[in-house]
């Protein structure tokens, strides 16, 4: 019998997005990472994508603006937005007091899930963090 690929639970991009996957709803959870949202300082605005929209992996999804800079989210597996954290959009303090939690940006079913295997995992997503001299 063959077994079946495992898919982890959270990987992370070199971006600092992370994605969370539930192999149940076939649903992944996208934000950003707690160090993502530490280096952009105060998070002032968020525009997100829209719910059905689709998206290839490193695609731009949404923009995120702080009091220092806007920058780009980026889509870290290929796939379709089915939801998206309207209390972000509100309330955008939120990605920096819980980034890789209640600052969850949006959600989306997975075209590839082979594309998830090949995002890092946490280790290796530290070791991208300390490379980058922080």
């Amino acid at each position: 019998m063959v077994k079946p690929k495992r898919y982890f639970a959270v990987r992370f991009t070199p971006d600092h997005e992370w994605i969370n996957y539930d192999e149940n709803t076939k649903t992944g959870v996208v934000g950003i990472t707690d160090y993502a949202q530490s280096q952009l300082g105060d998070i002032v605005h968020i525009t997100l994508p829209k719910v059905l929209e689709k998206f290839k992996q490193k695609d731009v999804m949404a923009t995120i603006e702080s009091v220092k800079v806007v920058g780009d989210i980026y889509a870290p597996v290929s796939g379709t937005v089915t939801d998206v954290n309207e209390e972000v959009h509100k309330t955008p303090e939120i990605i920096n007091q819980e980034a890789e939690g209640k600052g969850w940006l949006f959600k989306m079913n997975i075209d590839n899930l082979d594309e998830i295997n090949k995002l890092l995992d946490k280790k290796e997503y530290e070791k991208v963090v300390q490379e980058s001299g922080h």
